[in-house]
């Protein structure tokens, strides 16, 4: 069934986990060092690979980090809560345990206000933002797909084993219809854009900062009970969350339509194809019996501590992008495709290096981002937000007309140095020799008479029929303003 179809026939209900690895210096509960990459189980003490004898240690950093996440999504901040057992068995978790929180998360019952792209509010409740620390990473190895089935062997790589994370959990969010693919994707990239705010995190998801696990379920109507759910394991791209939401609402409508029933499992998501593929059947907590770790005390954060953290917050995203359209003056739709783009950054740091925010978002939006999609990148991993507000100021004292700074700019993209010295090199700045600029005048207005004519008749719009001449004859670097006054002062005087 399509997804059309099926949203048309079935209410969808969609809840999102989403967890991101914070970045302090170490582990969770270890002194290991916190980093991406490194050669496989070098980042590891005797508490990452839970041996004999090893003890946990809090991490304070990695508390302060979750509460700030919590403060922002307008949580409660727990008075006294403790780690939990997460008891289940997998190669990576070495300790055949998580240490997680089970019901007395940090914090609890936010709420998040996301911007969909046509500008509609959603509000998102949050059940609950809780500690726990990551796994280690599997590799299987033999096998057409990377998966363990089908495979010869598998690899396992501690390095990760107690890395800290947050997961932040959705109460079940009701009422999207058609947009609850847009709605899943978009929550997530508005959590990844506050981590980052708060700098709690790179929050890169390319590198498995940031991952979601996507539960989706229908129902026949926003009147009857909830239906089974299915949970789809670590997405970790926006636009795979969203192709992740679509084809499971279209699948389970074509399960119930043919008068099957939904499995409450995980499920796996395919990028190559955009589909989902079963994975084991989903546990419930009581599946993991949870219990308090032992060797862990509880936690009380102090209320003044608490208030500090929250005193201390950033402007978050969402405000800070209300307070810009302000102060540039940009309409909501040019702000949305700016944020869309994810120039925003860009753009205030032009503006702050002398550029006007009209300028800058014309330069970014436009030449700069053709640029980037014919090399399939991004367009701030092209050029520099200094090296556009240098172009734009090469702009300004009219040693460049556009024409010209578009060709500034590929050199300045292809490496070739900063605007002025490519300028400079190439030899591509506006003719200021006005007895070059003339000559090119009367030699355009001696080619063509009858353009003449319809100038002096009136049709000034004619004048374009020059200009063409003009700038081949000065390799496109004469000042256009001053060209038109050159060939109006020759033909009417």
């Amino acid at each position: 069934m399509k997804y059309e179809d099926a949203i048309r026939k079935y209410d969808p209900v969609i809840g999102i986990e989403v967890h991101v690895e914070l970045g302090t210096a170490t582990k969770m509960f270890d002194a290991a060092p916190n980093t991406f990459g490194g050669g496989p189980n070098t980042n590891i003490t005797p508490t990452s690979l839970g041996l004999p004898g090893s003890l946990p240690v809090v991490n304070e950093k990695g508390v302060e980090y979750a509460i700030k996440i919590g403060l922002a999504l307008d949580c409660e901040i727990a008075e006294s809560c403790r780690f939990a057992r997460k008891n289940y068995f997998y190669p990576d978790v070495p300790k055949d345990f998580q240490t997680s929180q089970s019901d007395e998360p940090i914090a609890a019952e936010g709420a998040l206000e996301i911007e969909l792209e046509d500008g509609m509010m959603v509000t998102v409740p949050v059940e609950r933002a809780h500690m726990e620390e990551d796994a280690g990473k599997n590799t299987h190895v033999g096998g057409a797909t990377g998966r363990i089935h089908g495979a010869d062997h598998s690899l396992v790589d501690y390095n990760r084993a107690g890395v800290p994370l947050v997961e932040i959990v959705t109460h079940p969010i009701t009422g999207t219809g058609e947009r609850a693919a847009e709605v899943a994707s978009t929550y997530v990239r508005t959590l990844r854009d506050i981590f980052r705010a708060l700098e709690v995190s790179e929050a890169r998801m390319e590198q498995g900062n940031v991952r979601a696990d996507v539960n989706v379920s229908l129902r026949e109507s926003p009147d009857a009970p909830m239906g089974t759910r299915t949970e789809t394991k670590n997405v970790n791209s926006f636009r795979s969350i969203e192709r992740a939401v679509r084809y499971e609402i279209a699948r389970q409508a074509t399960r119930l339509e043919a008068g099957e029933t939904i499995v409450q499992e995980t499920r796996h998501f395919h990028e190559e194809t955009g589909e989902t593929s079963s994975g084991r059947p989903k546990s419930d907590a009581d599946d993991y019996r949870y219990f308090p770790e032992p060797d862990l005390v509880p936690l009380v954060p102090d209320r003044a501590w608490v208030e500090q953290l929250r005193a201390g917050l950033p402007e978050l995203p969402a405000q800070k992008r209300r307070r810009l359209i302000a102060d540039w003056g940009f309409s909501d739709l040019e702000m949305r495709d700016v944020v869309n783009a994810g120039l925003l950054e860009a753009i205030e740091d032009t503006s702050a290096a002398g550029a006007t925010p009209a300028a800058a978002r014309k330069w970014w939006t436009g030449e700069v981002a053709r640029l980037a999609n014919q090399k399939d990148q991004h367009p701030t991993e092209l050029v520099a937000p200094a090296q556009v507000a240098a172009l734009i100021g090469l702009i300004n004292d009219g040693k460049l007309n556009d024409k010209l700074a578009k060709d500034v700019l590929a050199a300045v993209a292809a490496g070739e140095g900063e605007p002025a010295d490519v300028m400079s090199a190439r030899g591509l700045e506006i003719v200021e020799d006005t007895g070059a600029l003339e000559a090119a005048v009367d030699e355009a207005i001696a080619a063509n008479p009858d353009v003449v004519e319809k100038i002096k008749g009136g049709k000034m719009q004619a004048i374009g029929a020059l200009m063409g001449p003009i700038m081949k004859a000065t390799r496109g670097q004469a000042d256009a303003g001053q060209a038109k006054e050159l060939i109006l002062a020759k033909i009417n005087g």
